[in-house]
Parts: C-alpha cells; structure tokens; sequence
C-alpha cells in the first residue's frame, strides 16, 4: 500500500473511532458523515446539547481507550430495510442510504469493535496495531451545514489532526503555529500593506501605499525578466463583448465567469476571467510568417472571477487577480525549446526568493469525463506526450494529475516550498492545440503554405496577489532590501539633530533609495522598537557623534551594525544590496 493511502486509511480509521467515542460519551447523538482530509480527519455530528472545544480532551480520551479494543474493521453488504432498520433514528443516514441506491450501489457497513457505520471502506486493517495513541489529536469544534447546504440544519464537525507518527504531529502542529505568526492578513494589517473593505467587497483588496510598492516591484522586475528574453508587452480592454467567451469556451465551461453587462443597445459584455481570447485577437491582428516565431505576448493585468464567498482569504484567493500573462504563439516543432527557456526563467525568478524546492505536476484531462474539454483524442494524446517528454528530457521528476487540467488543454503546474515546509502552486504552462483552432490562428510556413500556430499559456508569479501574499508569510514580513517599502531610516537624537539627519534623508532618496525621516518629537528607545517593529532592514540614529565625525553608524534588523561609514560608502551598499535583491 502506498504511503499516501495508508495515511488516508488511518485517517478515515480516526474518522470512525472519533464516531465511537462520541455515541459511548453523548448516546443520544445522531453520527452522520467523518472522511479523512490533508491534514487529519472530522466527524459531523447532531448534538442534542452544544460541545467546545473544553469538551475535546474528555473526547480524546475516550478514543484512545477505544482503541485498544480495535483490533480489525469487518464488512458487511446490507440489503435496504436492513440498513434502514438500524439506523431508524438517524434522518441523515437514511437519507444518505438512500442516496447510495440512487446511484445503483451496494449498501456495505463496517464494523469495528462494538461500532458501526455505514461506510464505503479505506480503513487500517488494524487499528489497535497500527495506530499510535501519539500521532493524532483531536483539534477544534466548528459549525457546519448538513451536506454544506445552508438551507439544512447546522451540524456540530469535531476536527482532529493525524499522522503517521508523533513526530510529524508535532512537526505540523509547530508549522502551523508558525504559519499563524505568519498569516499574511495580519502581518498585512499591522506593516500597512493592503485593506479590505466591506463596503468595496469581499474577495477585493485594495493596495495601501507600502504594499503597492511591493507590488511595483514585483512587476517591474519580472517585466525586465521577460523583455530581456524577448515579450512583447500589450494592454487590452478590461471587459470584451460575450461572444468572445462564447467562441474561447469559457462561457459554458468555466463557472467563475462574472454576470453579464447589457448597453443601451443590448449588446452583452462580460468582465474578463482570462486574457488569453484578448491575446489570440491581438495576434490575429496581424498576419505573421514562419520567421516571426516564436512571438511571445506579455501583460501584466488584471482579470475578475465570480469566487465563492467562503472560498475568499486576504490576498490569496480574491475575486479580482492580476497575472503575469503571457502567450507563447508557436511553431510545433518550437515546442520543447520554448518549455526550457521558460524552465529556466522560472529558476531565475525562484532562486531569487530562496524558493529552491518545487516540484513538477503534469495535468491531463479526466479520460471519464471528456465532454468537460475541447478537442479531440488524438489532440489530447499529442499534447500529454509532449509535456511529459519535455519533463524527462528536463530530468525533471514529475507527477501525474488526471483531471486537472484546463478544458482546452494540459498542463505543467510547479509547486514550491515556502520558508517553513508549506506548499504553494506559482508557476503553470499550459499547452494548448485547441484555441488555434476556434480562433483560426495561423502563420505562413516555409513552404508558403498556412499552418496552425501552438499557443502556450504561461504565468510565473501565478497572480500579484497571490504571489504577495505567498511572500508576506514566506519572509514573515522581513523582506529582502530591494522589496522593503521602506529601506532604511533616519532617527535624530533631538530636536537640534534634525536638520543634519534631513541633508541624510535627502541625499539617500535623491539616490532613489526608500528612506524614512522620524522627526518626531519622541523617546529615541520608542523610536527603535518601531523601526524594528516595522521591520525595516536598515536604521540610522543621528546625534553629536554623527555629525562631528561625518560618518555613520548603521544598525541593522539582524541585529548586526555598521560603524563609522560615510554617506557614500552607505548608498554604495544599499545600491548594491538593492541590485544583487539580496
């Protein structure tokens, strides 16, 4: 059994034993539905009296002591009055028995110990055995709808955490306390980075100041990344008339599609969720000959999809995402050259921010469900084989990801490891034979023939957005210089040190270098800890010493210093901190 199934199965194990405990503590409880999930397991339960998290060490403890009597799950086919007849009380198994013979299915209890459950099976062999009473941990009580519906009653869910061992456990339950520390919406709040209003809407972030100086940087520098390997940089209309999503696809086959708009004329229009169709009519602008491929098309713009409410967090999912598009319109046999060169832009752009562990996931269409994507078997087939081929011939060690690929065609997704362990999806390149095709893209061969261009989809960043939000947890808030809002700032002692600290201040930013002047009348001491606070990299404190002496000291957020520099030698490092984007 493979590791990811047995972690599942153990999983599910808890699921069923969570159950046990509650019916044996709380008998007039109805159990409905418990699977496993990435980071443990939960149970949903009808509480006849409310339960807290207070209640969960009591819980927990019952659990372990059931454990010790489950020595194997046993399987049971049930006709219908039998399974109906043993959970005559409980509404919700009813209702999902039913359910079961709807879709044709055989009804199967199992049984472990004295409980019972109706369930479609993945559990351990052994619990007793194979279960450490350390690797798992009940974790908190939430509210949930029945079946997710909000219409239906709201259930008690018992969430628990499990792994293989304790140590990884605990390794989890670390990281995540960790990533609390990190959560990029507060650390965004608290270094005034971006807001949230209410009355602008959910899922809509809007950039204060120091964070759109992030972001401006972040596009700045993958727009030089790109024009030094060639893009062509475009800008296209935020909205485009329907048929243009009727003729991509995406109206029909993409549900995050926003409603559409009607002029005086009643002509429809929709907001965009994806450039590509904008990039195919921009390339169909012009004819184009064998010669002028590749032809890479770039922008950096902002597309608007109608996510779910629950789905909204800070910057990481919104309803409004800026991308850093780009198109790649091909020859076929341009291909594999192309993947590489933006194999290794991708490693440029990771590299810089320490993102030095990713791994390679190759999406292909779901084969059971192929009205969902455009085109036929063989353009499929073709298209799998060459994004693989292309990764081995990479030496790139990839996974196989059936059904996650786009409708028009596969795909590379590269996931990375931020600073403490956590995954984050950032770069994908989508291979597309399908959209030429309903747009009629072509270019003059060599022969002096037409032939269908091959499109390549591509983001690095993925979205500003995202990408910002990716970094604000992965440094914690402590970017590297060239990214800081602020760079470096200047603290007079007094009053009567303000003027000497100003020429400081001026001379820095004539050098375009992001200083700050704290003139303030205020406890010098203050003053630091909200340098530090703020975690600005660099600070400077002027008072007699520095102005006899001319030179500086330099104090820096790692707790290191700088002595007797001069104001030259320090914005000869700052600029070549800045440009090395150490």
């Amino acid at each position: 059994m493979a590791d990811i199934d047995k972690l599942h199965n153990l999983r599910h194990s808890l699921a069923h034993l969570l159950a046990a405990a509650v019916l044996e503590l709380y008998p007039d409880t109805k159990n409905t539905i418990g699977p496993s999930i990435e980071d443990g397991f939960y149970y949903d339960f009808d509480f006849s009296s409310p339960i807290s998290d207070k209640d969960l060490p009591k819980i927990e403890k019952k659990m372990k002591e059931i454990l010790k009597t489950w020595k194997e799950f046993q399987s049971e086919k049930k006709t219908e009055n039998e399974a109906k007849d043993y959970f005559n009380k409980n509404e919700y198994k009813i209702e999902l028995i039913d359910e079961i013979l709807g879709k044709g299915e055989n009804i199967t209890f199992y049984t472990c110990g004295s409980f019972t459950d109706l369930c479609r099976g993945g559990h351990l062999e052994s619990p007793a055995k194979e279960i450490n009473p350390e690797s798992f941990k009940l974790d908190r009580v939430a509210g949930a709808y029945w079946r997710g519906n909000e219409k239906n009653k709201m259930l008690t869910r018992i969430y628990g955490l499990a792994f293989e061992n304790k140590e990884e456990l605990e390794k989890y339950i670390n990281q995540r306390e960790e990533a609390k520390k990190r959560d990029h919406k507060k650390l965004g709040k608290e270094l005034g980075l971006f807001t949230i209003s209410e009355l602008v809407g959910k899922g809509l972030p809007m950039y204060l100041p120091k964070g759109n100086i992030i972001r401006t940087q972040l596009e700045n520098f993958i727009r030089k990344e790109k024009e030094d390997l060639g893009y062509s940089f475009v800008t296209i209309p935020h909205i485009a008339k329907k048929e243009l999503y009727i003729r991509s696809g995406h109206m029909g086959k993409y549900d995050a599609m926003m409603p559409t708009m009607t002029d005086e004329n009643g002509e429809e229009f929709v907001m965009k969720a994806m450039n590509c169709p904008h990039h195919f009519e921009i390339y169909n602008a012009e004819p184009h000959s064998y010669r002028d491929l590749p032809l890479r098309i770039a922008e950096n713009t902002t597309v608007y999809r109608n996510e779910k409410s629950g789905e909204l967090s800070g910057l990481l999912r919104v309803k409004n995402l800026t991308q850093d598009d780009t198109h790649h319109f091909i020859r076929a046999d341009q291909i594999e050259s192309e993947i590489e060169m933006i194999f290794g832009l991708m490693k440029k752009v990771y590299s810089i921010f320490n993102f030095d562990n990713y791994k390679v996931e190759i999406s292909i269409r779901d084969p059971k469900n192929k009205e969902k994507y455009f085109g036929s078997d063989e353009v499929w087939q073709k298209a799998e084989e060459i994004l693989i081929n292309s990764a081995k011939k990479l030496g790139l060690k990839y996974s196989i990801e059936e059904g996650e690929a786009a409708f028009y065609g596969p795909k590379i997704d590269i996931k990375v490891k931020d600073s403490i362990g956590r995954e984050w999806q950032l770069t994908t390149i989508q291979l597309d034979f399908n959209q030429p095709e309903n747009f009629d893209m072509d270019y003059v061969g060599e022969d002096g023939k037409k032939h269908r261009v091959v499109v390549l989809h591509v983001a690095i960043f993925g979205s500003f957005e995202r990408f910002m939000g990716i970094l604000i947890e992965h440094y914690a808030g402590v970017f590297p210089l060239w990214l800081s809002p602020v760079q470096i700032k200047i603290i007079p002692v007094r009053v009567n040190h303000n003027e000497h600290a100003k020429q400081v201040f001026d001379l820095l930013k004539k050098n375009n270098i992001r200083v700050e002047l704290d003139d303030e009348e205020a406890n010098l001491g203050g003053k630091v800890r909200d340098a530090k606070n703020k975690k600005i990299p660099y600070w400077i404190v002027i008072g007699d010493k520095e102005i006899s002496s001319q030179k500086l000291t330099v104090e820096n957020r790692d707790s290191t210093k700088t002595e007797d520099i001069s104001i030259n030698e320090l914005i000869s490092k700052l600029k070549k901190e800045i440009e090395e984007k150490k």
